[in-house]
């Protein structure tokens, strides 16, 4: 029998770099001594408390993957308690080996751990391996979440504005001349035949 070759721990302050580069698509926009300080302050938090886990895959001793963990509820609307799958990652070099099969069933052995019967994640929406990883896993689409930077939407919204405002405005306009023709029908005298 062979010994697998990957192994899961939890995060140490040290995997911080690591998980910046592991994870440079779904942090903010800023300089890496200020992620690095983000990911250890993550790091910490998931180690001080039993509802988050940080965990890093291994692979024959080397960094491969991490995910991060957090019984929370399904949304702010729906209430049913869940854990969320965060950023599921393994590193390129290392896909194709398990490691995202392991970092999952490690996601649902801490929800059976703390009594939760759900899990939910978030895939990139480019990410067709991802997504149908996922699929495989019986992970079902629940939402498309969106972002977008405040200034970006409210030029949106402000360049559509006009044309609302315009339309509006033809509406009312087309209303004006419907009720004038009514009215030039009503004053008319009636025809009469001539005989």
């Amino acid at each position: 029998m062979s010994r697998s070759l990957v192994m899961l721990r939890a995060a140490e302050v040290h995997d911080a770099p690591f998980l910046v580069e592991l994870w440079s698509g779904a942090m903010r926009r800023a300089e890496q001594p200020d992620l690095v300080a983000d990911l250890e302050h993550i790091i910490k938090t998931a180690g001080s408390t039993p509802e988050q886990r940080l965990v890093v895959a291994e692979y024959d001793g080397q960094r491969a993957g991490a995910v991060l963990l957090k019984a929370t509820t399904v949304s702010s609307l729906n209430l049913d308690h869940a854990v969320q799958v965060l950023s599921p990652c393994v590193a390129p070099d290392f896909r194709r080996h398990g490691i995202g099969r392991m970092l999952m069933e490690c996601s649902v052995s801490f929800a059976e751990e703390i009594g939760v019967t759900q899990v939910c994640t978030a895939v990139t929406a480019g990410s067709r391996d991802g997504n149908r990883f996922m699929a495989r896993l019986a992970l079902g689409p629940l939402a498309t979440y969106r972002s977008a930077p405040v200034a970006a939407v409210r030029a949106r919204l402000s360049a559509q504005r006009p044309a609302l405002q315009a339309s509006a405005a033809d509406g009312r306009q087309l209303t004006r001349v419907l009720a004038a023709r009514r009215s030039m029908r009503r004053a008319r005298p009636p025809l009469t035949p001539n005989s």
